[in-house]
């Protein structure tokens, strides 16, 4: 299908893509979860403001405490990242399995998260590493922890004119033995259900546990009580299939022609003991 008509205007510096914000307007990145949308007339802007060719947004940065991850930093730009690779791998994992290598090269992490699409993969990603969103207006700079920033069915902490730049991940144990596993839908390799966990252990004892899931419902959530039930205990078949029990409690879990709700549940289950045992 062909997008209703709107304006599209080039952006060179954050400040000139905040400046050229209203209330109609769009931001474009990548372009990879946004276009399609206004294709199917699912959206609709007056502006599309591009932001593609700002350079300082595009970047992933190390230090002592987190890697920064620009906004515009591309998912094959992640899965190549040598300081990713080491500190959060998981990050890397979940950048390979993204769509197909045009997508790699084009999307950006900014702008699948601000799309909040309950099958992408960089939600349960983000969730399990405890990232922070920085976040920047026309008034200045705030950053949102990842457990306030989706808020549900393609909503988000994001405000109108609004930018994410950045995206930290912070430099912890946990984050550094991490991996993600994904049951993907064939086509679009977007996930019918996606697992990221992250495990900080005392020998073989877990110490620190995250786990974020996404396709299973209309948000990516972390499933507390999982982690709560494995602390303290060792990540054997037994202790994990005991926990898994309770995986889909307090959400509403999404049944489509891909996969029923039964079936989704089942897939969680199972990709969580995969993702848990494969941990350090």
């Amino acid at each position: 299908m062909i997008p209703i008509s709107f304006n599209y205007k080039k952006a060179s510096s954050v400040d000139e893509a905040l400046s050229l914000m209203t209330d109609d307007a769009k931001i474009l990145g990548g372009g990879h979860s946004l276009i399609p949308a206004l294709k199917l007339r699912l959206n609709s802007v007056d502006t599309l403001i591009d932001i593609s060719k700002i350079e300082n947004i595009k970047g992933i940065n190390d230090n002592a405490q987190s890697v920064t991850v620009g906004g515009g930093a591309t998912h094959a730009s992640i899965a190549s990242n040598s300081a990713l690779a080491k500190a959060a791998p998981m990050m890397a994992e979940a950048a390979h399995t993204i769509g197909d290598r045009q997508v790699r090269n084009m999307g950006t992490i900014g702008g699948s998260i601000a799309h909040a699409d309950p099958a992408a993969d960089w939600p349960a990603v983000l969730l399990a590493s405890d990232a922070n969103v920085v976040i920047k207006n026309k008034t200045g700079q705030r950053e949102v922890d990842i457990d306030q920033f989706f808020t549900g069915f393609y909503e988000t902490a994001l405000a109108d004119g609004e930018i994410i730049t950045a995206i930290r991940i912070p430099k912890t144990a946990y984050n550094a033995n991490s991996v993600y596993e994904k049951f993907k839908q064939p086509a679009s390799r977007f996930a019918i259900v996606g697992i990221a966990a992250a495990a900080e252990m005392d020998g073989n004892v877990v110490k620190a546990l995250r786990i974020g899931v996404t396709g299973l419902a209309e948000v990516a959530f972390r499933p507390m009580e999982v982690e709560k039930e494995l602390i303290g205990k060792e990540l054997t078949e037994a202790n994990i299939d005991a926990a898994l029990g309770t995986i889909a409690n307090g959400v509403s879990v999404m049944g489509d022609h891909y996969a029923s709700e039964k079936y989704r549940t089942h897939l969680a289950k199972v990709y969580t003991k995969r993702a848990l045992l494969r941990l350090k």
